[in-house]
């Protein structure tokens, strides 16, 4: 059992953390080129938030959007105002 531990061991150590420390070595040399992965999910979550904004904005102006107090089923029965 113990070789069986050993080797997830050594196939984490050895062969999954490899990029990981590769990008550890790098920022040595370069931080921006480190970092380039990092920019890329920030471009990545900029680029969907303004489109989330886009789409709101675009139901927003055509009045699809259901703003009655029961327009969420979590208010429940209770929160009718009429």
């Amino acid at each position: 059992m113990k070789d069986f531990f050993e080797g997830i061991a050594s196939l984490f150590e050895d062969v999954l953390f490899l990029p990981l420390d590769q990008l550890r070595e790098l920022q040595d040399d370069s931080w921006w080129a480190a970092n380039g992965l990092n920019f890329f999910f920030i471009f990545i979550v900029f680029v969907a938030f303004l489109y989330w904004m886009k789409q709101l904005k675009n139901f927003d102006e055509n009045d699809q959007e259901d703003k009655s107090v029961k327009a969420h089923t979590f208010l429940g029965k209770d929160a009718e105002l009429d």
